[in-house]
């Protein structure tokens, strides 16, 4: 599935934007990247945007906006830019949150084109707790660019909901799906 890049807001589109607006505007990028992030190539990193300095002192952000990079992987730029590229990301989130946008930005469709899902599939997967529930999830992450891993760990953590469900009697973690 390709896009044309041509229309979507880049991250610097949004921040012009925002900086002509708000004079006073904050932005704090905040890198929560993990040593076991870094042992898998990962890096993650949350945006905040403020509209003012008392706004930034009182931790009252406009928008946040979070992003995942990996280094080496889905095209040239992170090779050598993964870092770079996740804070570009992030911003481009956060301020779409703030200031609203024409959907995704130019870097999160590129991610799409490169297979790489701006989505984390396996952490909202690991919150639920019934089979059927998760059925949908897995077809929406499938539909929606989520990796084989990602896939393969929605379907792991089914598969243990399925066991859990069968020890205790549940039918699979499915709610009425047990026959009496």
């Amino acid at each position: 599935m390709s896009f044309n890049l041509q229309n979507y807001e880049t991250a610097e589109m949004r921040l012009e934007r925002a900086l002509a607006e708000y004079e006073d505007l904050r932005i704090v990028t905040v890198n929560h990247t993990t040593a076991q992030d870094r042992e898998k190539n990962l890096w993650v990193v949350e945006t905040r945007v403020y509209m003012s300095a008392g706004d930034q002192a009182n931790d009252l952000p406009k928008g946040t906006g979070w992003a995942f990079e990996v280094d080496g992987q889905n095209g040239p730029a992170n090779k050598f830019s993964a870092l770079e590229n996740c804070e570009t990301s992030s911003l481009a989130r956060a301020l779409k949150h703030a200031f609203g946008g024409s959907g995704a930005s130019a870097s999160e469709m590129a991610k799409v084109n490169r297979g790489v899902s701006p989505r984390d599939w396996v952490a909202e997967a690991t919150s639920m707790k019934e089979t059927t529930e998760l059925k949908a999830h897995y077809l929406s992450a499938k539909v929606g660019g989520a990796s084989k891993e990602q896939l393969d760990a929605i379907q792991q953590h089914a598969e243990s909901l399925r066991r859990e469900g069968e020890r205790s009697g549940s039918g699979g973690g499915s709610k009425g799906s047990r026959k009496e």
